[in-house]
């Protein structure tokens, strides 16, 4: 009987595409996907450590994982994912019903712990993007590579498709250094091929996906005339353009860049690439040079308002997000109102707000001491929260009336929605009937009529 594996997942876009790879070394291997845990043979959960409220959920199900056990003593359960960084010995005492803790980037190795046939192993193969249409043996190779895997893409309209793992930048808050380790470029070519491949299957929106995207740097081991580079360095920029020009009716979003990184050049290629819907999420984590300077986040406040301009400047229709901490340690008062008045500037039509949670290992951790209540954290990011929201309503009115291209994407309670070129969600109304479901994966045209903060309502404009 064909066993069944289930994969819950934890955590970012990253993480999301780490499970892809999973599952396509697992479906490599001859098993199949499972409707729920209950009825899983293997079970996977891919887990996250940016924040303590995520770990918490994973230590928090030792009840629930005991239950699976007694209900299946066969079930095999595998922990990976970034909680990976934490001491085995720790992890063992913690999850002790666990059978398996394996970092993602040897997941080459899922397969041997599972016991599956070899003969079912040599049919893991190479991502589509370096083997096309062939299949390779499980080789050494993807012992080091573990993006180069065939992903079974989740959806089939909407793909993700790292360009690197792990990160050089140490923030002081940050685990991902630790859990992912340094960052590590994806070779440019089988970027390239995997996003001309999705292209052609008729996906409609692409991301890119690195802890800092616009820091990518390949060196070719051999020229490539089609791509028009200096040295043969394909940076972030080239990848952009490349992509950009391949034949196809799709979206090309990013995801994230850094501040420092970001260049007029990056500003120049978003403007010119008629691919790239105008939506960008640019992380300034506080508004505060002396908290920025604890963060180890090497900008000023004023660099990261000069850098908008310049993006508003080359694209005026822009959608911007954020991600910000507050209660960072020693944030007082005047400096988190330093972070409002920044969103006020701004007027960012997204953010994802964050309560500092101290990461074992980091050198805030270390270095400085949590010393700001839950109470507070909780009322900054409740005051910076009712700022957004004026400041999304007030972005999102201008849309009122207007015809925007939305790319299709769900169908909840009866009701289909999408996603504009600026990210925001739209929630289609006045639908004649259900067969309308047919338009999920596919772009349409729809006028908006109402605005909210954090949505949009529109009907199909024809």
């Amino acid at each position: 009987m064909t066993k069944k594996y289930f994969i819950a997942t934890f955590g970012c876009q990253a993480n999301h595409s780490d499970s892809e790879r999973i599952a396509g070394v697992l479906e490599s291997a001859g098993l199949k996907k499972a409707e729920d845990e209950k009825d899983s043979d293997v079970l996977i959960f891919n887990t996250c450590s940016v924040r303590q409220s995520a770990e918490d959920r994973i230590f928090g199900m030792n009840k629930k994982i005991a239950e699976l056990k007694i209900k299946n003593s066969k079930l095999k359960i595998v922990l990976t994912g970034c909680m990976i960084h934490y001491s085995l010995k720790e992890l063992k005492r913690r999850l002790s019903d666990i059978d398996f803790f394996l970092p993602i980037k040897e997941l080459s190795k899922l397969p041997e712990l599972l016991n599956v046939q070899k003969h079912l192993i040599t049919k893991l193969r190479q991502s589509s993007s370096v083997a096309g249409d062939g299949e390779r043996k499980f080789s050494k190779f993807n012992v080091q590579n573990y993006l180069s895997f065939t992903p079974k893409y989740e959806s089939r309209f909407r793909a993700f498709i790292p360009i690197s793992s792990g990160c050089n930048h140490f923030c002081s808050y940050c685990v991902v250094p630790y859990s992912r380790g340094r960052e590590q470029n994806r070779p440019a070519e089988e970027i390239i091929s995997e996003a001309k491949n999705l292209i052609q299957k008729g996906y409609k929106e692409i991301w890119l996906l690195g802890q800092n995207v616009n820091s990518y740097r390949f060196k070719l081991k051999t020229k490539n005339e089609k791509l028009k580079t200096n040295e043969n360095i394909i940076t972030f920029i080239d990848l952009l353009k490349t992509i950009n020009k391949m034949s196809g009716n799709f979206w090309l979003r990013f995801t994230s860049p850094h501040p420092k990184d970001f260049s007029d050049d990056l500003i120049r290629a978003m403007a010119e690439c008629q691919n790239f819907p105008h939506y960008l999420n640019l992380p300034v984590q506080s508004g505060d040079n002396e908290i920025l300077k604890k963060m180890n986040r090497p900008y000023t406040r004023e660099h990261y308002i000069k850098l908008v301009q310049r993006i508003r400047k080359a694209l005026p229709d822009i959608a911007l997000s954020t991600d910000v901490i507050v209660g960072f340690p020693g944030e007082t008062k005047k400096q988190f109102q330093n972070t409002v008045k920044l969103f006020q500037e701004i007027k960012f039509d997204m953010a994802y707000i964050s309560e500092y949670s101290e990461r074992t290992g980091t050198l805030a951790a270390k270095k400085f001491k949590d010393d700001i209540p839950k109470k507070e954290k909780t009322w900054r990011k409740k005051e910076l929260t009712e700022v957004l929201s004026q400041t999304a309503l007030e972005n999102n009115k201008k849309l009122a009336g207007e015809i925007l291209a939305v790319l299709i994407d769900e169908k909840k309670n009866n009701r289909l929605f999408g996603r504009t070129t600026g990210n925001k969600v739209v929630e289609l109304i006045k639908l004649s009937d259900t067969r309308n479901e047919n338009l999920i994966g596919q772009f349409a045209k729809i006028k908006i009529i109402k605005t909210e903060p954090w949505k949009l309502k529109g009907e199909l404009f024809n």
